[in-house]
């Protein structure tokens, strides 16, 4: 064909360019033509969850858009704490637009009906029509240091650097796992990317099997196929008596539990049952197992090279949580202990995407693949023998869920940490349990996987980085594109931190009290109350958390918060024990049972309400101080950390600094409103301490002289007769009661005396202090969650605990107290239906006086009016008022 004519000519040069650049694009066509790969990513919010989801996020949308989270409330964070952090996470980047899911109050019934929005607070063989359970997978994850508590927190460097946008839990307005899962899903084709436990998404696919087709690809991290665990190993030259190689070998990662179980990795140990349905859905998955993460560790060259590229705030944020695990690690093996997990997981799975069409070979940049038949062990042979382990066959007739009888789930199931069952005979010798084991068989049960083998070296021989995804982590976090706006500091033009200590030098101060408190909502109202009574009367000296009882460790934060907002930054805060007495595991201590505290709920009027107060704590001003893993070698750590001076001090240490002689501290009072946990510990550990406590106000226990009074563990129908504080910690009761030290027990029958209204009568919504109004707020909102939600029966009984506070901050002579003596003792005997109940015993109880009645209407009167009271109010009264202070020029 001849062109003669100038248009023609034209067109032809312009259709010859644009092919010829569409050609140089080459394998990037597809993101220029195609939509984009929506992505749904499952995660725990571990730290190395936050550095997958940052890279995700970082990503060109046009070719990878991040559609949902959802997030497993049964593994390595508390969903409170996770939730809110996530949140705060894409505020940074920019991307509120993402839901975000957890939890659910849905339950699954005992013939295997599975209701809708199961929240996934328990791996789903001993999920049932609550959110209390017991812990046999969870309680293999430290609760304290390099645990929940630090990843609650990041390390405490979340509250720090994270900007708090507006985006928060709110009760019964949540967005639910199950629900986000379903919205997107049913949207559109879909990726999912799994980087914590199984148990929301195999719970959406036993429940929604018509939406499998829009689920294109599940990308997993977790498991350990022919991996050799290359931690915990023993040097070359060593002889037997220098050193004990621990999981050194081992196919999985379970450093708590290698005695019992050396085959399981974390992410699918957590629900073994869960993750068995995911890979035997039908839908095409790709695992990057242990096999794979154990050769890209974050070694020296790029700790150090990532050290000097902190170009964007998303990068610096990475780099932070990566110094303080490092500096904060127990030994000296970080390099060689800690992994890439799941930013790596996340970069294989978005290469194979880049590259797919007929990538039936998984080809990508930064993994060498193999197909592999395997299958997740879920339970232990001989099949068909019931033992009391299996909840999915024994005493049943049918097998939950119609499982085959004598199939591969018929078998012993781990039942914990030190499963006697478990444990080689010898006791020398590798643990017999495989629950989690990724194991590669032959066979009808067996799955074609796509397995990562390896990582791929840099190409680059010269670079110092030797892993091709070391180089293309460090780029993508410091593009300039896709990035955070700002930091918490940051967004702020006038941001400055300041601490609000009163000047008390001239004053002369009333009886020193210690508060003791588990974080309950009734715990923050009595606190509010005790700083309103005048110094001249109530010396608040220091306050003691107890994370045995109803909020989890890294809501301390909350306490400082609220002192920071009253101008008492000069109160210390310490930390107990994060396990009730004789709950910690002999071998490993920083783990241990839940037989006490599974009582609490972990979903709404729980755990997930207390660790968000309600969901009106991001309301409080912001304080300086937090918890934080920042550490030193004088108080036992490894090593100093940067900054050892802001390390969060345990309670026996608050307790003895305040006593140490020189500081002239006696007489003390203490007030205890949770678990009897620290304080046990205080009169166990310091023998002078009988001498110093002048009195002991407990709020808890229950005396029922009739059967028909019944107690309020509600969520242990065998126990009727124990109160939560009592049962939380009963050997830490019985130890406290049984001390002599002079005791006022304020019962539940006292307690359960109060009600919601008569105290919002006397708050009025116009109340003249920040203080009142907050009180006001969240009584209001306890109030009407008890109205609307089954789940929220029990609101009541935490109104009840502000009486201790009252009693020992008001006047007697109007709250016309009523006391008697009884000699009383408390059970503990390691049986969950009767401990914690207190019994009268004339005989070898110990006396103590109990607290039956105060006026109701003085007791209402003295809490309101305290709080309305001008005197000693907020310095600061709430997180937008110091937002507006932080905008504006100083004066």
């Amino acid at each position: 064909m001849m062109l003669t004519s100038p248009t023609l000519k034209s067109l032809w040069f312009l259709f010859t360019t644009v092919v010829t650049i569409l050609g140089i694009l080459g394998q990037n066509l597809p993101c220029v033509l195609s939509t984009p790969h929506r992505i749904l990513v499952d995660t725990d919010v571990d730290t190395d969850d936050l550095f997958a989801i940052l890279y995700l996020l970082k990503l060109n949308k046009s070719e990878f858009d991040l559609v949902g989270i959802t997030l497993s409330a049964n593994a390595w964070t508390n969903a409170g704490h996770a939730v809110n952090q996530v949140y705060d996470l894409l505020h940074m980047m920019g991307r509120d637009d993402i839901p975000v899911g957890v939890g659910g109050e849905g339950g699954i019934r005992d013939d295997g009906t599975i209701h809708s929005d199961v929240g996934g607070y328990f791996p789903i063989i001993e999920q049932g029509m609550t959110t209390t359970g017991e812990c046999r997978y969870r309680q293999a994850i430290p609760k304290g240091l390099g645990g929940l508590l630090d990843i609650d927190s990041n390390y405490g460097f979340r509250k720090q650097f994270l900007p708090q946008g507006n985006r928060r839990y709110t009760p019964l307005r949540q967005p639910t796992a199950q629900k986000v899962i379903a919205d997107k899903i049913s949207e559109g084709p879909t990726t999912v990317i799994l980087i914590g436990s199984h148990t929301n998404f195999a719970l959406f696919l036993m429940s929604n099997p018509h939406l499998k087709h829009n689920i294109q690809h599940i990308y997993i991290m977790g498991g350990g196929v022919r991996s050799q665990n290359p931690t915990g190993c023993c040097p070359a030259n060593s002889t037997a008596a220098e050193c004990q190689p621990r999981q050194c070998g081992n196919r999985g990662n379970l450093f708590t539990d290698y005695t019992s179980n050396p085959y399981a990795e974390f992410n699918i140990f957590a629900d073994p049952f869960a993750s068995y349905q995911v890979f035997h859905s039908g839908v095409p998955v790709t695992l990057v197992p242990l096999d794979a993460t154990n050769t890209i560790p974050i070694n020296q060259k790029f700790f150090e090279t990532f050290e000097k590229n902190q170009r964007t705030y998303e990068a610096q944020y990475v780099f932070l949580s990566l110094k303080i695990a490092r500096d904060t690690w127990f030994d000296d093996e970080f390099y060689k202990s800690y992994f890439m997990w799941d930013s790596f997981t996340a970069g294989v799975a978005v290469s194979i995407m880049r590259n797919s069409g007929n990538n039936k070979n998984g080809e990508n940049d930064f993994a060498e693949m193999e197909y592999m038949n395997i299958t997740v062990v879920t339970s232990n042979k001989p099949y068909g023998r019931s033992d009391g382990s299996n909840p999915f066959f024994d005493k049943r007739r049918t097998p939950k869920f119609n499982l085959t009888v004598g199939g591969v789930h018929s078998g012993h199931v781990q039942m914990g940490l030190r499963d006697p069952a478990c444990l080689p005979k010898s006791g020398k010798g590798r643990g017999k349990c495989k629950d989690g084991y990724t194991q590669e068989i032959s066979g009808p049960d067996s799955v074609r996987v796509l397995v990562a083998t390896r990582a791929k070296p840099n190409i680059n021989i010269k670079s110092k980085l030797d892993r091709e995804f070391y180089v293309d982590f460090l780029e993508v976090l410091n593009r300039p594109e896709e990035t955070g706006r700002f930091n918490f500091s940051s967004q702020f033009p006038y941001y400055k931190e300041e601490l609000f200590r009163p000047d008390l030098s001239k004053t002369r101060l009333g009886k020193p009290v210690v508060f003791d408190m588990d974080m309950s909502a009734g715990d923050f109202l009595s606190l509010f109350y005790l700083l309103k009574v005048p110094v001249e009367e109530i010396d608040l000296k220091a306050i003691i958390v107890s994370p045995t009882g109803w909020a989890n460790a890294a809501t301390i934060d909350v306490v400082y918060d609220l002192l920071h907002m009253m101008g008492r930054d000069d109160i210390p805060v310490g930390l107990g024990d994060m396990l009730a007495l004789n709950q910690s595991d002999p071998i490993f201590p920083p783990v241990g049972d839940c037989k006490y505290v599974k009582a609490v709920p972990r979903g709404c009027g729980g755990f997930l309400d207390s660790d968000t107060l309600y969901g009106l704590a991001r309301d409080l001003p912001r304080s300086p101080r937090r918890y934080t893993a920042e550490n030193s070698v004088a108080d036992g750590a490894p090593r100093d950390t940067d900054r050892p001076e802001l390390r969060q001090p345990l309670a026996l240490e608050v307790w003895q600094n305040l006593t140490k002689s020189g500081n002239g501290v006696s007489n003390i009072t203490v007030l205890t409103n949770g678990p009897l946990t620290s304080l046990a510990k205080i009169i166990s550990s310091d023998k002078k301490s009988s001498s110093i406590i002048k009195e002991v106000y407990i709020v808890g226990g229950h005396i029922n002289p009739e059967k028909s009074d019944k107690g309020n563990i509600f969520t242990v129908p065998s126990n009727a007769y124990a109160e939560f504080n009592m049962f939380l910690d009963p050997l830490a009761a019985k130890t406290v009661l049984e001390s002599g030290l002079n005791i006022t027990l304020i019962p539940l029958a006292t307690q359960r005396k109060f009600s919601f209204q008569p105290m919002l009568n006397r708050l009025n919504p116009s109340a003249k202090t920040p203080e009142a109004r907050f009180v006001r707020r969240l009584l209001a909102r306890l109030q009407a969650l008890h109205q609307k939600h089954r789940r929220y029966t029990h609101m009541d009984m935490f109104l009840g605990e502000i009486i201790g506070a009252v009693f020992l901050g008001g006047d007697h002579a109007s709250l016309k107290p009523k006391l008697r003596a009884e000699h009383l003792k408390v059970i503990a005997e390691g049986d969950e239906s009767i401990d914690g109940k207190i019994l009268i015993d004339k005989l070898r109880g110990k006396q103590i006086k109990i607290l039956e009645i105060v006026d109701l209407r003085s007791f209402s009167e003295s809490f309101t009016s305290r709080l309305d009271d001008k005197k000693q109010s907020a310095v600061i009264g709430s997180f937008e008022e110091q937002k507006k202070k932080w905008s504006t020029p100083p004066s």
